[in-house]
């Protein structure tokens, strides 16, 4: 049994909140350029221009104002023993992180009475058992304009896939401008109503333009990606060929009467960052 203690976890929590929201991942920033190259229109493409620009400023400086909320992805291995509190250990480390990146503090304490918790905690912890002995953790921070567009709906089998496609572009169409488009979309089908939408955000994590492993849903992925991008939504709003970078579908084991499908939107400021300990 290998032992790991709380206050390792704490420090890499605390260097990831800086780097993922100071530091885009290079398969954003490429995704992003190629979308640019593929633009036809002159104000799409002058959005994306200075997207580019803002990423390329460099620095500690934050990407975009709003450096989120903390959502913390573990993956424990059986075979390690954490020394100390899991989740203060992660809380510290969020703490530490927001405070010393001179991130912006937008965590309230309660969600009627809107008292600022003054440091991001507490994080939103998402903690799966694994084997081996490593601990993963992917540091993701998100915004709440593109959270708020989310959805979710516990669809009949009968709405079938039609149904599932219907869903996914009139969730993307409502949101219209809001998220800050380009977008990148999170589907989550199947599970129960709590797991759909975590299976939904989880797909935020994977590789931008990454494919399912199963070709029924990659192509599908593929299609609802162009039917997205023809919705003619455009960088922010203001149209053109590129509403959304990608599109990645995620999907579990689900119940004989339900068809569970879950929505989750992120901004073109799709940051993540992972590492072992």
């Amino acid at each position: 049994m290998r032992e790991l203690d709380a206050a390792v976890i704490t420090e890499a929590v605390a260097r990831m909140c800086i780097e993922a929201n100071t530091r885009l991942p290079r398969d954003v920033m490429d995704t992003i350029a190629r979308a640019r190259e593929a633009e036809d229109w002159p104000v799409a493409r002058d959005i994306l221009d200075r997207i580019m620009e803002n990423y390329s400023i460099g620095g500690d400086i934050p990407i975009c104002q709003d450096t989120g909320m903390a959502c913390v992805f573990l993956e424990v291995g059986q075979d390690v023993h954490i020394v100390g509190s899991l989740t203060d250990a992660v809380n510290e480390g969020v703490r530490r992180g927001y405070g010393e990146g001179y991130l912006r503090k937008s965590v309230v304490r309660d969600p009627l009475d809107r008292v600022n918790t003054g440091d991001n905690t507490p994080a939103m912890l998402y903690t799966e058992l694994v084997s081996g002995d490593r601990v993963t953790v992917t540091v993701a921070p998100k915004g709440f304009g593109s959270e708020n567009m989310s959805r979710i709906a516990m669809l009949k089998p009968s709405d079938g896939l039609e149904g599932v496609k219907k869903f996914i572009l009139d969730s993307v169409e409502q949101a219209g401008p809001n998220p800050c488009p380009p977008i990148v979309v999170g589907v989550g089908i199947g599970g129960t109503f709590d797991k759909c939408a975590l299976l939904a955000k989880k797909a935020l994590l994977r590789e931008m333009g990454s494919h399912h492993p199963d070709p029924f849903y990659a192509e599908l992925e593929e299609e609802l990606l162009e039917k997205v991008n023809a919705l003619g939504i455009g960088p922010q709003g203001f149209g053109g060929r590129t509403t959304a970078l990608a599109l990645h579908i995620e999907t579990l084991p689900t119940h004989i009467a339900g068809l569970p499908c879950a929505v989750n939107i992120n901004c073109h400021v799709a940051r993540h960052v992972t590492e072992v300990l």
